[in-house]
């Protein structure tokens, strides 16, 4: 490994496991919250359930909460249960009814074991100046990704390239394989700027077309931007070397008037025919020769210019795009150094291309059917879905040649649950949660609703960018409606984003109706709006439930990705593990990466 810092400490697994059984404890009684699925939010009387307290209460407390922008400084965890009431889980909610009855200790439980405050993460920028150490970074900031994606995606892109290019640096590593790799954004990032061999995985045959089709396009822009900053170049030494020229001219000025003024007494003495001196007088010898070298200077110039070039164009990529033919550029303009670093560029860009591949990847896949040149690589995943992420892990465990990895997942309710349909046959042997050897043996199950508000993001609403409070109300409504008008409890199929292409309650409820497969003629206008009326007075009861569950979501999701920290720490051959919180939460909610390197060899 090539850094010289050391990487920062992580904690130990006991540590880590500590963490979670506080967490456990804490979520036994809150899990029946997230658990809860909205749309049947008034026809199983959920808040009556669940909460004994008023809903204007549970509201003013947790905005409150969520709104404290600055998380709060991680604190002994003896400390924060004596403030939370967390050693006392009775606080919080009723031994008997399992009822919430304090909100207050509720949100300081929930915003004490969310990842950004338990004390478990390792800062970003820590992380990076370990791995760079006193190296370079290959390139600069001239590249803009946001050309090219939205300004989330560049976001991601453009952190986790870094960060990438970085690891590969420490470990001396030039492949890169990116699973779930969709349009191939980040491959074609780290192909282009960082100069990596990038294979690029994705079940999509449509996603891998489009990945084709749009890094081909990108290789364009490239060569176009490569050749406007080599003319941008090519300017800025032609200007450096005119003005070099107008400074010796007046150097040389300076240095002849001198020269005359010194040799004055002895041109006085000089005799008639010595008015016309010979040309090997030492005086008028340097004056013309001094001349003669400024009138030379515009033969050089455009020579200087190129010269100059490469050392002022290191700041590219040097294997971003395909090399300049040599016929472009007439042999007088280029050096002997400019044709040696050509022919260099030219062998290794064929070696640093990013090539998207269609692949369904399990924990089983063999890369080595995959990608035939595979060798020591780097396996990495951007906002992986579901399964992808923690068998993107197990991967990394089982094949020697993936010497790192650094995976931000996503879609945790497609994550498939060990423990969650017990009861049910089913020969699938590894599975999405838990991962560690702690999870298992407690036989833990978030349950796929709980996963799913996992997704939320709090520090959105704590932005004012809240929750869709009456699309979710109209939702809640409609399925009392269904049920006491239709006698259906459960249904398939799903109503979808019928609230944004309607201009009311009834057209929603007509319109979804009509979705659902439903006869929309039997339910007058009037029954229809006295449901409205009915739970209108009680939206507020919704929104401080839907408000709960954002506030919990921080907490499940540290479970998820402390699992798959565990599973890490677990394994013999890992010199280092850690999560870290690579993207602004706001800009981008699915924002922590595991990462972890092999032992050296």
């Amino acid at each position: 490994m090539a850094a010289s810092c050391p990487l920062p400490v992580t904690p130990d697994l006991p540590t880590l496991r500590a963490k979670l059984q506080g967490l456990l404890r804490f979520l036994k009684d809150s899990l029946p919250i997230s658990n809860a699925h909205t749309v049947d939010f008034y026809t199983e009387s959920l808040w009556e359930q669940l909460i004994d307290l008023p809903p204007e209460t549970v509201l003013a407390a947790l905005k409150r909460s969520a709104a404290e922008a600055r998380p709060s400084e991680p604190r002994p965890l003896m400390e924060a249960e004596r403030e939370s009431g967390i050693s006392d889980l009775s606080k919080i909610f009723c031994e008997t009814s399992q009822k919430l009855v304090n909100v207050e200790g509720f949100a300081l439980a929930a915003k004490y074991y969310s990842l950004q405050n338990l004390g478990v993460c390792t800062p970003f920028e820590q992380l990076l100046v370990a791995l760079q150490g006193n190296q370079k970074q290959r390139t600069g900031e001239n590249v803009k990704p946001d050309e090219f994606m939205n300004m989330k995606k560049s976001h991601e892109v453009h952190t986790m390239s870094e960060l990438i290019s970085s690891i590969a640096d420490f470990c001396g590593i030039k492949q890169v394989i990116d699973l779930g790799s969709g349009k191939g954004y980040l491959s074609s990032f780290l192909s282009l700027k960082y100069g990596l061999k990038v294979y690029g995985i994705d079940s999509s045959h449509i996603s891998t077309h489009g990945a084709e089709e749009r890094n081909r396009k990108l290789k364009k822009h490239w060569r176009v931007y490569h050749t406007r900053s080599r003319l941008d170049v090519n300017g800025l030494a032609l200007k450096m070397a005119k003005e070099r020229k107008v400074q010796d001219e007046i150097k040389c000025k300076a240095d002849t008037e001198e020269e005359c003024n010194n040799s004055a007494i002895n041109q006085e003495e000089m005799s008639l025919s010595g008015v016309f001196p010979d040309i090997s007088d030492p005086v008028i010898y340097n004056i013309r020769k001094k001349k003669e070298n400024i009138h030379a200077q515009p033969q050089r110039e455009e020579n200087l210019c190129f010269e100059n070039v490469f050392p002022l164009i290191d700041f590219l990529p040097i294997n971003a795009v395909e090399p300049t033919s040599s016929s472009q550029i007439s042999s007088r303009e280029i050096s002997e150094a400019n044709k040696e670093r050509k022919k260099t560029t030219s062998k290794s860009s064929e070696s640093n291309i990013y090539s998207p591949l269609t692949s369904f990847i399990t924990a089983d896949s063999e890369l080595c059917d995959i990608i035939k040149d595979l060798e020591d690589c780097l396996m990495v995943g951007l906002h992986t879905c579901g399964d992808l992420a923690p068998n993107t892990l197990r991967i990394f465990t089982s094949k020697r040649e993936i010497k790192g990895v650094c995976s931000v997942g996503c879609c945790y309710h497609l994550l498939s649950e060990e423990f969650e349909n017990q009861h049910k046959e089913c020969t699938q042997e590894k599975w999405g949660f838990p991962m560690c050897h702690y999870l298992k043996e407690e036989r833990w199950c978030c349950g796929r609703n709980a996963r799913m508000s996992a997704c939320l993001a709090l520090e959105r609403v704590a932005v004012g960018q809240g929750l869709p409070a009456e699309s979710l109300f109209y939702r809640a409504v409609l399925q009392d409606i269904i049920k006491d008008c239709y006698g259906i409890t459960k249904c398939d199929r799903h109503v979808g984003k019928i609230y944004s292409k309607s201009s009311s309650f009834l057209d929603y409820v007509r319109k979804s109706l009509k979705k659902l497969g439903l006869d929309e003629s039997k339910l007058p206008e009037k029954i229809i709006m006295d449901y409205y009326k009915k739970y209108k007075p009680r939206m507020n009861e919704l929104e401080a439930f839907n408000m709960m569950k954002v506030v919990l979501a921080p907490c499940i999701e540290m479970l998820i990705l402390l699992d798959r920290l565990c599973y890490l720490k677990e394994q013999e051959d890992i010199a280092w593990s850690a999560l870290v919180k690579l993207f602004d939460p706001v800009t981008s909610p699915r924002c922590y990466a595991v990462i972890a390197l092999k032992k050296q060899q």
